[in-house]
C-alpha cells in the first residue's frame, strides 16, 4: 500500500484538487484507494458524496472529525484492500505537526501557484519538511506541482526559476483549467472526462504518475525536468509524442500499479 501525502500550509493551493484527481485516477484504473481528509472544510469528503453509483469507489476517511465514542487509531483505520491512502491536510499546519503528518509517507506532493506569496511559502514548507520533519533530500520523496499555471506569463517563468533553487524535482506542471473546477461540482476527476474534452488535462498527469511509481531512494528527477520535459507540448496545447493524454497515462500507470 502507498501513502502519498498531499501538503503545503498555505491555504487555497490546490491541495483538495490534487487529491481528488488522483484518487479518481486510481479508481478508475481499478486500485483501491482511499482518501483521508484531514481539512475541516471537508471538501474531500463532499466530493466523494457527489460521486454517482456507476463510478468506480473511492473510500474517503473523515479524519477531521472527532468522534469521542471511538479511538483515534480506530477512526482512521484503513480497509484491508486498500492500495493506495492519498491523504489531503489542512491549511495553516503547525511545522510542529508535519513529522506526526508525513509519518510512513512514501511521497510528499507540495503543490504551490505562481505568486510572490505562495513562492515564499512553498520555500517555508519545503525548510520545513527537510529541517523539522527530517525528510531525506536524496529519498527523491518530496516533489512539487506547479499548479494552476498559465504559460508565457512573467509569474510562471518566476515561480519556474524559483522551484529550480529548491534542489526538489517539479513532478508536474498543471494547467489553469475549468475542467477541474467542474470536475469538483460533479463529484469526478478530469481521467473520468471525456478524452476529447480533458485530453490536456490528462496527459499533463504522466510526469506526476510516473515519478509516484518510482520507489523511495532511486535516482531523483533533476530539478524541473518533468514540468519542462515531459509537459511542456501539453503545456502548449500541443498533442503528447506518441499518442493522446489518456494512452499516455495509461503508460505511465504501469509504474504505479507496482509501488
Amino acid at each position: 500500500m502507498q501513502r502519498i501525502v498531499v501538503l503545503n500550509p498555505k491555504g487555497g493551493s490546490g491541495k483538495t484538487t490534487i487529491a481528488i484527481n488522483l484518487a479518481s485516477y486510481l479508481a478508475s484504473r481499478r486500485h483501491t484507494p482511499v482518501l483521508m481528509d484531514f481539512d475541516p472544510q471537508g471538501s474531500t469528503l463532499r466530493w466523494v458524496r457527489k460521486r454517482r453509483p456507476a463510478q468506480a469507489p473511492i473510500h474517503v476517511i473523515a479524519a477531521f472529525e472527532k468522534d469521542t465514542r471511538t479511538t483515534r487509531a480506530f477512526q482512521l483505520r484503513v480497509p484491508d484492500a486498500a492500495t493506495h491512502v492519498i491523504v489531503d491536510t489542512p491549511a495553516a499546519l503547525d511545522p510542529n505537526q508535519l513529522p506526526e503528518m508525513t509519518r510512513h509517507a512514501d511521497k510528499i506532493l507540495v503543490p504551490v501557484l505562481p505568486s510572490d506569496i505562495d513562492i515564499h511559502a512553498c520555500s517555508r514548507c519545503i525548510r520545513d519538511l527537510l529541517l523539522v520533519a527530517k525528510i531525506p533530500r536524496e529519498e527523491n520523496r518530496i516533489g512539487v506541482i506547479a499548479n494552476r499555471i498559465r504559460r508565457n506569463t512573467l509569474t510562471y517563468q518566476a515561480l519556474i526559476r524559483f522551484l529550480h533553487t529548491l534542489g526538489i524535482p517539479i513532478v508536474a506542471t498543471i494547467r489553469d483549467s475549468q475542467n477541474y473546477v467542474r470536475g469538483a461540482e460533479l463529484g469526478m476527476g478530469v481521467h473520468e472526462m471525456k478524452s476529447y474534452v480533458a485530453q490536456e488535462d490528462v496527459a499533463q498527469w504522466v510526469p506526476l504518475v510516473e515519478w509516484l511509481g518510482r520507489p523511495a531512494g532511486a535516482a531523483p528527477t533533476p530539478p524541473g525536468a518533468s514540468s519542462q520535459d515531459a509537459g511542456r507540448a501539453v503545456g502548449d496545447g500541443e498533442p503528447v509524442e506518441g499518442g493522446g493524454g489518456s494512452q499516455a497515462v495509461r503508460t505511465a500507470s504501469e509504474a504505479l500499479v507496482s509501488a
